[in-house]
């Protein structure tokens, strides 16, 4: 009996195909990579035509001798890693560092693990796609270059740990410069303006918004204006001007891809990135499930496809028709994506067997397992069917020569929301019984101001933060999670809540890559590189063509950073604090949390202490001195040096100015002075010094 060996990378998947195939296929696993460029240097052969020196990873020597002495024993090696560039390249050194037969060496890839899908792979296998390998040698090269052309400088310049990295930096500076918005911006006040009317036999009033004059739009901005249209309303009888009906539709979702699932995830569940991955790694690998057996439960998650294979087509609409009847069988529209790159011909996320339900799943999942299927199964569940349909109704009402209007809307076809509803959706309540007609008189009941300010752009979240990424095309599905993993544990960013806020060291770190390295930081330089990459994977451009005319502009860029930055080289700068244990002047340093005092008789004087530096001006609420502080996770913020007996703090930069308006501090905000007062509002230009 001929016997076969399938290689694949992860153990969990072992088990589970294992139950697919007959007695005479072993199934191991290589655990990842084999093979790696080495960590204590470059491993770049830059003289040598860019050829990379791969070695075997530490600690998987057993591991390929025990895969070598099984492949020796079988008439054929099935090559089962993942289904994408990186999978494709572990198969190729695999291939490479077992010596294998390339007669008898075959490679196989599924987009879940289920047994059609495997038994499918096995019938049809096929050689190695060089274009996908060449084209992640080429992403490992590139970043290695970077990293390891740039981050000695940082080491140089700021801290030893630091790192750059071609996605990692482009990430940063999306972050700063959002960050720099925020800090920049002034609010603006403006006013809203709701009244109550009242119709003749009707027990509840309708509520309709201020939206202007018979002449169209006008907008409220400050108090004197509202109390204008308020006097010119009040004691006058309103009228109906408009009432129009409509309908109007809203579209099914589509399916996950990998950034949707991970923003979703992160809303609707409060999942990191990274968490949702690894959960949704779980779930594609396979989890013994009652009454099945192990089984892979979703479809490859790495993948910004919304394509649906045919035959997952007609199980959704013969389980949809079954379920929910045929008037919720979805239309073509929802398998439809435009204005996206598409990588490697995958299917979006899905369930792997629509007939799996989550309930029925449930108690052969952890919770988080449960949660993440169940989110992923509804989302699939919904793509397929009929969009909702609203009835909708808009009235306009004249009063005192202003318009006012209101809407309402009600849900006539549920369609997909049966099943599913985004986390940002709010459930639409009707408030108008429909009873209102043209030219009907109305009693104004009461009117009600309020006053707002404009809000500046929001932090980032994880969840916002991929969303951007995968719009201006910097990096692929792969690379998310573990961009966002590095620069918070390089502590470039910090997380409160969900929002992700700047360090200093990040700030310092941007700052230099920004002056010395423009290009690499520039998103629409990393997101032609992805093209470019692209370009590769389908054969249209060797790998290493797109070194060779990246590599020569980097080395100079390095080479003129270390000369220039030697003129704003960071020293150990010299305090008037000294040390309490051995009477030297101390020294500013820095760490993965910005600025401390250290003693610099290290490592004989290992003392240290905070460094409180001072801003130059006054405190507002004692008349100490204003300090740079920094909260528990890096985030830098203003306060008092004598915290905690005083309690002022402030994000933004205060000035000694008194603001000439109502007496109170004022703050930099990019180039104007602001009142710390939002309701007061006094701004003005700063005087250059």
């Amino acid at each position: 009996m001929a016997k076969y060996l399938v290689i694949v990378e992860s153990p969990a998947k072992v088990k589970t195909i294992k139950k697919f195939l007959g007695k005479n296929y072993e199934v191991m696993a290589s655990n990842g990579h084999v093979r790696d460029l080495p960590k204590t240097r470059m491993g770049i052969k830059v003289e040598d035509n860019y050829d990379p020196e791969y070695i075997t990873i530490r600690g998987k020597g057993d591991l390929l001798a025990g895969l070598r002495k099984e492949a020796a024993k079988a008439d054929k090696v099935y090559l089962a890693t993942d289904p994408d560039r990186e999978g494709e390249a572990i198969s190729w050194h695999l291939m490479t560092a077992l010596k294998l037969d390339p007669k008898k060496t075959f490679r196989i890839s599924f987009n879940e693990i289920t047994k059609p899908a495997v038994t499918a792979a096995i019938k049809s296998p096929r050689e190695l796609d060089m274009g996908l390998v060449d084209a992640q040698q080429a992403r490992r090269v590139l970043d290695r270059l970077v990293g390891y052309q740039i981050s000695p400088l940082l080491w140089k310049k700021v801290k030893r740990g630091l790192s750059a990295g071609r996605v990692q930096s482009v990430a940063l500076r999306i972050i700063c410069d959002r960050e720099d918005e925020i800090n920049a911006f002034i609010p603006k006040e403006y006013w809203t303006l709701e009244a109550d009317f009242k119709a003749d036999g009707e027990k509840k009033p309708l509520t309709a918004k201020f939206y202007g004059d018979t002449k169209g739009k006008l907008e409220l901005n400050s108090e004197a204006e509202v109390d204008k249209v308020i006097k010119a309303i009040s004691g006058q009888d309103a009228v109906v001007s408009e009432v129009k009906n409509s309908s109007r539709t809203k579209k099914s979702p589509m399916p996950f891809t990998t950034s949707t699932m991970q923003q979703e995830a992160a809303k609707a569940l409060g999942f990191s990135v990274t968490k949702t991955m690894r959960v949704a790694q779980q779930l594609y690998e396979g989890v013994s499930v009652k009454g099945r057996g192990n089984m892979g439960l979703i479809t490859y998650l790495r993948t910004d496809s919304v394509r649906v294979s045919d035959e997952a087509m007609a199980a959704s609409k013969a389980y949809i028709g079954e379920k929910y009847g045929e008037e919720y069988q979805g239309g073509p529209q929802a398998a439809k994506k435009t204005g996206s790159k598409i990588q490697d011909a995958h299917e979006a996320i899905r369930p792997a067997d629509i007939t799996l339900t989550p309930d029925e799943a449930k108690e052969s999942l952890t919770r988080d397992q449960f949660r993440l299927y169940q989110l992923i199964w509804k989302r699939f569940v919904a793509s397929r069917m009929k969009e909702a349909t609203y009835a909708t109704t808009s009235i306009k009402i004249t009063v005192g020569g202003y318009v006012f209007t209101m809407s309402a809307s009600k849900l006539t076809f549920d369609g997909f929301l049966s099943v599913y509803r985004d986390a940002d959706d709010k459930e639409e309540k009707n408030l108008y019984s429909g009873n209102l007609n043209e030219k009907d008189v109305l009693a104004l009941e009461k009117s009600e101001k309020t006053q707002h300010f404009t809000q500046p752009p929001a932090h980032f979240t994880e969840a916002s933060l991929v969303r951007t990424l995968e719009e201006i095309g910097v990096g692929r599905p792969s690379t998310y999670a573990p961009t966002i993993s590095t620069i918070q544990g390089r502590r470039y960013i910090t997380l409160e809540g969900k929002n992700i806020f700047v360090t200093e060291i990040g700030e310092i770190v941007n700052g230099i890559m920004k002056e010395s390295f423009g290009s690499i930081v520039d998103e629409h330089f990393t997101a032609n590189m992805e093209s470019l990459l692209d370009g590769v994977e389908l054969g249209n451009i060797p790998w290493k063509t797109l070194i060779e005319n990246f590599y020569p502009d980097l080395h100079q860029s390095v080479e003129k950073a270390e000369k220039e930055l030697e003129k704003i080289e960071i020293h150990d700068e010299e305090t008037d604090v000294i040390c309490d244990q051995c009477g030297r002047n101390m020294v500013i340093r820095y760490s993965i949390h910005g600025k401390f005092l250290a003693c610099p008789g290290f490592p004989e004087c290992r003392n240290t202490k905070t460094y409180l530096e001072k801003v130059g001006i006054a405190c507002p609420k004692c008349g100490k001195d204003v300090v740079y502080r920094t909260t528990r996770k890096g985030r830098r913020y203003f306060g008092c040096e004598s915290a905690p007996e005083c309690d002022f703090m402030s994000w933004s930069k205060p000035l000694e100015k008194k603001c000439p308006n109502c007496g109170g501090y004022m703050t930099v905000k990019g180039k104007k002075a602001v009142c710390a007062d939002e309701k007061c509002g006094y701004t003005e230009d700063l005087q250059e010094e």
